[in-house]
């Protein structure tokens, strides 16, 4: 029996497509009997039948990558679309370096390595940027010992 007629009119009374409308195998009678929009609303009551599920887009592939990029995966050329000092802002940069150079001076100077003319020194030139990182801060601390 064709009951394309009726998935049709189901699917009209129940306002989704054609594709989405199940109907009880078991029960196929009573939907051939079905000819007006009552009859249909009546079946979708009774549970003969039925609206299926709509399919969503999956995330399970987004989250699999979001676990790749929180490792530091999938940071490569190709992936990069901002330039250089739009992913990592200049100042934000030189607000990191600067931070971790007078965090090492005012250590040095807490336990007593510096003297409190050349802890003042070494922090000016730091602020002009003559540091590129805390361990080229303590290279040039040592050789101006020797």
């Amino acid at each position: 029996m064709n009951l394309k007629y009726h998935k049709e009119l189901a699917a009209n009374v129940l306002n989704v497509g054609v594709n989405r409308i199940s109907l009880n195998p078991d029960k196929l009678e009573d939907v051939s009997k079905a000819i007006t929009r009552e009859d249909v609303r009546e079946l979708v009551s009774d549970g003969t039948i039925l609206i299926r599920k709509k399919k969503g887009v999956s995330r399970g592939r987004w989250r699999k990558i979001k676990i790749q990029k929180e490792k530091g995966r999938r940071k490569g050329h190709g992936s990069r679309k901002g330039t250089k000092n739009a992913r990592v802002p200049k100042k934000k940069k030189w607000m990191q370096k600067i931070r971790a150079i007078r965090g090492e001076l005012k250590d040095l100077r807490d336990k007593r390595k510096l003297e409190k003319g050349s802890y003042r020194k070494l922090y000016m030139q730091a602020k002009g940027g003559m540091f590129n990182s805390r361990r080229h801060l303590k290279e040039h601390i040592k050789k101006s010992k020797e």
